[in-house]
C-alpha cells in the first residue's frame, strides 16, 4: 500500500521549506494529489528524487558529538535508526560516528563516510543536524557526495542548542592563530591560551 507524506514532512527530508515543496508540486517537479484540500505527497516521489530515478537502498547514518557530549552519542544513533525507518522504510543501514569537533577535517569516521561512497557502497548518508557532519562547509562536502552518486539529508530542521560545544570550537579556532602567528612556544601564545580557557572555564 502507497505511503502518503504531508508537505512539511517532505521538506524535512530535503531540508527546505514547505513552501518550497508546494513550488515543486505546482511546477510538477514531485507528484501529489489532493485530500479534503490538501496536499498528499506518494512515498514513491520521495524515492524518485533521493536516489535520482531508483530506490535507495544503502543508508550511511552519520553521528557526531564533541568530546564533552559522549553521552549523546547513542542518543543521537537511535534518533537517526527512528528517522531512517520510517521515513526510508527497510534499507540497509551503516552506522559511522566520531567524537570530535565538527572543525576537524581528518576525522575517522568523516574519512570512511568518503571512503564509502567512492566505493558505491552507499546511496544516502542521513545526519541529525548539518552541523553533525561539520561546522563549516557543508554545501562543499554535499557536492562532493553529489559527485560519487550519494545523497546527504538533513533529518531535522532545528538544530539543537550545543553551546558547549560551540565553546570549544571557539577555542580551538583562536589556539590555531595564536600558534600560527606566534609560534607553539612563545609566551604570547601561552598567554592567549590561558586567557581562552580561563574564559572556557568561566562561561
Amino acid at each position: 500500500m502507497e505511503r502518503y507524506l504531508t508537505p512539511s514532512e517532505v521538506a524535512e527530508i530535503f531540508g527546505m521549506s514547505r513552501s518550497g515543496v508546494i513550488k515543486w508540486i505546482r511546477e510538477g517537479k514531485i507528484k501529489a494529489v489532493e485530500v479534503n484540500g490538501r496536499w498528499r505527497i506518494p512515498y514513491s516521489e520521495i524515492e524518485r528524487l533521493l536516489s535520482g530515478g531508483g530506490r535507495v537502498k544503502q543508508v550511511a547514518i552519520y553521528a557526531r558529538v564533541s568530546p564533552t557530549q559522549k553521552d549523546d552519542l547513542e542518543r543521537q544513533l537511535v534518533a537517526l535508526r527512528e528517522w531512517v525507518r520510517k521515513t526510508l522504510g527497510e534499507v540497509s543501514v551503516i552506522e559511522v560516528k566520531d567524537i570530535g569537533s565538527g572543525l576537524k577535517e581528518d576525522r575517522e569516521g568523516l574519512k570512511k563516510l568518503i571512503e564509502l561512497a567512492k566505493r558505491r557502497q552507499i546511496d544516502t548518508v542521513v545526519v541529525a543536524y548539518k552541523d553533525r557532519l561539520t561546522r563549516f562547509g557543508f554545501e562543499y562536502l554535499v557536492e562532493l557526495f553529489k559527485a560519487y552518486g550519494v545523497n546527504v539529508i538533513v533529518a531535522f530542521q532545528d538544530e539543537k542548542d550545543y553551546m558547549q560545544e560551540l565553546v570549544e570550537d571557539f577555542v580551538e579556532i583562536v589556539k590555531s592563530f595564536a600558534s600560527r602567528i606566534y609560534g607553539h612556544r612563545s609566551h604570547k601564545y601561552e598567554k592567549v591560551i590561558k586567557c581562552v580557557e580561563d574564559l572556557e572555564k568561566d562561561g
